[in-house]
């Protein structure tokens, strides 16, 4: 009986190893399923000394490669092409970004404290849930820039109290908490972006469908069919920005300032009292 039982527990174990190996593998070649990187493709060491070695006006070239979870805190990008790199978790703080191609790049989960990303180009950028703040209490030095950049088509799930996206460009960029129908929105976490400022941004068509938006400033901003649905709009300030077919059903006014937008009859959801 022991050498039985000996032989019944090694063939289970066998059994349970197979089992988590075909389920490892399952999930390894799913199409469906979005995986960082194991390792990137170059070190710390190499990438500091391309930006490094990069002469005035070279932009150093790295196009659809492979940074994710590296640590390129405080680095000056010089401008360069990162067109559809991975940046999965990297460590950007406080790293100059300014002018820089990243379009089509993930930064997912990427640690983004006072970034600077004013001028670059982040067309269908991903930000899904990037660290923003060293601690729970707001601080505004801590604060990502992305004034004047282009963030036409990006994903956002963030949390970005204070942002300066002045003059930026962000026609179908979409903050909403998620794409998927019949969401559990209790489950789901919101964009926050109280007291982010938005003045003068091209924001035909972006998508702020239940984000946090106390105290954001959209001054002179083109909101052109906007969604606002179910988003938390108290205290934000509206003054000046077309809202012509922007929708706002079910939106949470509180102290909202209104005051000479542009198409406001062409707004849906709008309740009157709101000036």
């Amino acid at each position: 009986m022991p050498a039985q039982f000996y032989l019944y527990v090694q063939k289970a174990k066998l059994s349970a190893r197979i089992g988590i190996l075909m389920l490892l593998a399952t999930i390894m070649l799913s199409p469906n399923i979005t995986r960082p990187s194991i390792a990137a493709e170059y070190t710390v060491r190499q990438v500091t000394t391309a930006f490094f070695k990069a002469k005035p006006g070279e932009r150093p070239d790295f196009r659809n490669t492979d940074l994710s979870f590296l640590d390129l805190s405080q680095l000056n990008f010089k401008r360069a092409n990162l067109f559809g790199a991975d940046l999965y978790g990297a460590d950007l703080t406080r790293a100059d970004l300014t002018y820089t191609d990243l379009t089509n790049v993930r930064l997912d989960r990427a640690t983004i404290i006072r970034t600077n990303f004013s001028g670059a180009k982040l067309i269908k950028a991903t930000f899904l849930r990037p660290t923003t703040a060293s601690t729970f209490y707001f601080n505004s030095i801590e604060t990502a820039r992305f004034t004047g950049a282009d963030l036409t088509g990006a994903r956002f799930i963030v949390n970005l109290d204070g942002a300066d996206f002045q003059r930026a460009i962000l026609t179908d960029a979409n903050f909403s908490p998620s794409d998927r129908k019949g969401a559990q929105w209790a489950s789901v976490p919101m964009s926050r972006l109280i007291g982010a400022d938005f003045t003068q941004a091209q924001m035909e068509r972006v998508n702020f469908a239940r984000a946090i938006l106390h105290f954001a400033r959209f001054k002179y901003a083109n909101l052109r069919d906007a969604n606002f649905r179910y988003a938390d709009l108290s205290t934000a300030d509206f003054s000046g920005a077309n809202i012509t077919g922007a929708d706002f059903t079910g939106a949470i006014f509180g102290e909202t300032k209104m005051r000479n937008v542009k198409g406001r009859d062409k707004a849906k959801g709008l309740p009157d009292q709101i000036k």
